[in-house]
């Protein structure tokens, strides 16, 4: 749909800004590095809307390039907000501390029913206990996909696949 002297350059933009996509999310948890990463992947990414609206008004474009191509750059731009937005995005303090007391109120509630009982079931003492940290500890690690045990890697092997492809 574009003019043969434009394709070139916006494939290696597209390659690049790609690349970049993939090394915000290895470059996690350091989100310095991550956040470096993603400023030169919104620099591809204003770049590659230039060059494409450019290249729409070339002579030797299709006259529908523009009607094309234009929307799917908006959309690839729009899910990029939107993954960033998501990793940004998380519950509000009070949640934790909702999670805490809940947490604290169910202990109470166990020990005091254990409390009359002639002898203490270490058993019970001890799954409870274990139940909960694993609980509140997956509920956390959920809460930062990329940054503790739960990972969301396979997630970016679509994005693998489509950089392999583009040679």
């Amino acid at each position: 749909m574009l003019p043969a002297s434009a394709q070139p350059a916006l494939r290696v933009l597209f390659r690049d800004y790609v690349d970049s996509r993939l090394a915000v999310y290895r470059k996690l948890p350091d989100v310095d590095a991550a956040k470096a990463e993603l400023a030169r992947s919104e620099g591809l990414q204003r770049e590659i809307w230039t060059r494409a609206v450019a290249a729409t008004r070339e002579p030797g474009a299709h006259v529908d390039a523009a009607k094309l191509l234009l929307p799917s750059l908006n959309n690839m731009i729009d899910i990029t907000t939107t993954r960033t937005m998501a990793a940004r995005i998380h519950p509000p303090p009070i949640i934790y501390a909702l999670l805490f007391v809940l947490g604290l109120g169910c202990s109470l509630l166990a020990g005091y029913g254990m409390a009359e009982g002639k002898y203490r079931s270490w058993i019970h003492i001890f799954g409870f206990t274990v139940i909960m940290g694993i609980s509140l500890f997956v509920i956390l690690d959920m809460e930062y996909p990329r940054m503790g045990f739960i990972r969301l890697d396979a997630y970016d092997q679509v994005l693998v696949e489509l950089r392999g492809k583009m040679q």
